[in-house]
């Protein structure tokens, strides 16, 4: 039977640093439109308080979560252990895109291992958190992390980077507009 919390406390902080996977889910309020659920590694995500969370975002495919929370804010995390000691996490709350522009860089960025290809920081406000079992979570070993969108990024460069941003990151899937995408007018 799943527990709920009203913040995270420290044994679930614990457990979320020693994950190497989370997932992200956003979705927009058009019933029609498409909900996105993105798995995410590298060291990349912090517990900042009992109710504060962010992560470090890199330049990808698309940009669903930026337009996502820009319009409605809705977002959980989820964490789920492989090892022998099986747990699931649920992280609800309210985010909000922090881009190398803006005012709040320079509070949430110092957390974070800043790369060229860092496109963005996705900060929470947590109201809820969830565990539950995770009996049915099959167990696997972790082996590393790739290295192939640092190598992809470097071939970019620079200008290559900022090319990728303005043709896939600007909007979502549904068309809304992504932060990148609202900065660029």
């Amino acid at each position: 039977m799943g527990k709920l919390h009203p913040s995270i406390h420290q044994s679930h902080q614990e457990f979320i640093q020693k994950q190497h996977l989370f997932f992200v889910s956003t979705a927009p309020l058009n019933p029609d439109g498409h909900i996105n659920l993105s798995p995410k590694g590298l060291d990349c995500f912090r517990v900042l308080s009992e109710n504060k969370v962010a992560y470090m975002d890199l330049i990808s495919s698309g940009n669903e979560t930026s337009a996502h929370t820009l319009e409605n804010g809705r977002i959980t995390f989820m964490f789920c252990s492989f090892d022998a000691n099986p747990l699931i996490l649920r992280l609800y709350g309210k985010g909000f895109t922090v881009l190398p522009s803006s005012e709040d860089w320079a509070t949430y960025a110092p957390h974070f291992t800043i790369y060229p290809s860092t496109r963005q920081i996705i900060v929470a406000d947590i109201n809820l958190v969830q565990t539950s079992c995770g009996f049915g979570v099959p167990v696997f070993e972790y082996k590393g992390e790739r290295s192939i969108h640092f190598d992809w990024a470097e071939k970019k460069g620079e200008s290559g980077l900022a090319e990728y941003i303005q043709k896939n990151n600007l909007t979502s899937l549904d068309g809304l507009p992504s932060n990148l995408g609202l900065a660029q007018k």
